[in-house]
């Protein structure tokens, strides 16, 4: 799975990255190093406007953990962060997405955890490892994203009623991220942004090509500080080589 990553480029850095012509400047997320289910996060879609129909590329705020429209509860969410490539057409969950609400999710790298055995009086732990392309370039994460409205807000306050909430979709990992954790999120290449966002481009046969390995999975795979093991922890010092970190150290 892919359950915590990193996302530090400003929102004007990503619109410039990702062509979009559309964001409110308004809106700001800070820098994280430990992006976690349930947090805000920056995505990348092409929704059609409401006075024109004219499909526009947008930078929009999405909370991570898919909510369906049919769910009863937001709390839903938390288990539905990850979506798996090879059953993402078929669960009721994701076929409709997949089929029309595509979206990048914008990260630096990722984390997994690798299980590390007691040895002696040291106890075992979780080791985290940061994967990220090798030429240090922004991933482009392949996700689906559902509007959900939540019942218990009267329709007095319709906007605040509704969520926009995101997935980030799997595969088995490869390569560096494999010798980590048996998952890894997917990505889309520059070249084929244009037609994974297309709400229009519904052929789940022509989609599914489109998704590939992170940089092509030319990944770095390195064990970091385990501070980073609490979603309370945060800043560029969770990236510190793990050397200095480790248990009897």
């Amino acid at each position: 799975m892919c359950g915590r990553y990193v996302s530090t480029r400003s929102p004007q850095d990503l619109a410039g990255l990702f062509q979009v012509t559309r964001w409110d400047p308004r809106e700001t997320l800070a820098p994280s190093w430990n992006v976690a289910p349930t947090d805000q996060v920056w995505s990348v879609l092409d929704r059609p406007d409401r006075a024109t129909g004219e499909v526009v590329r947008q930078l929009r705020q999405l909370r991570w953990g898919l909510v369906p429209s049919w769910a009863k509860s937001v709390d839903v969410g938390a288990k539905m962060i990850n979506a798996r490539v090879e059953t993402v057409t078929e669960k009721p969950a994701y076929r409709r997405a997949f089929a029309k609400r595509r979206c990048l999710l914008p990260a630096d790298g990722f984390y997994e955890w690798r299980t590390v055995s007691a040895i002696g009086t040291a106890k075992a732990y979780k080791q985290p490892y940061f994967i990220s392309p090798q030429d240090g370039r922004t991933m482009a994460m392949a996700g689906l994203y559902e509007f959900w409205r939540d019942p218990a807000v009267t329709a007095d306050d319709d906007q605040a009623a509704w969520w926009t909430t995101c997935t980030i979709i799997t595969t088995e990992a490869t390569d560096a991220a494999g010798r980590i954790h048996p998952r890894m999120p997917l990505a889309v290449a520059p070249a084929d942004w244009d037609s994974w966002l297309d709400p229009a481009h519904q052929d789940p046969d022509e989609l599914r090509p489109l998704l590939t390995a992170p940089a092509d999975g030319h990944l770095d795979a390195r064990a970091v500080s385990t501070a980073v093991n609490s979603v309370r922890n945060n800043g560029p010092h969770l990236l510190d080589d793990a050397a200095d970190d480790q248990p009897g150290a």
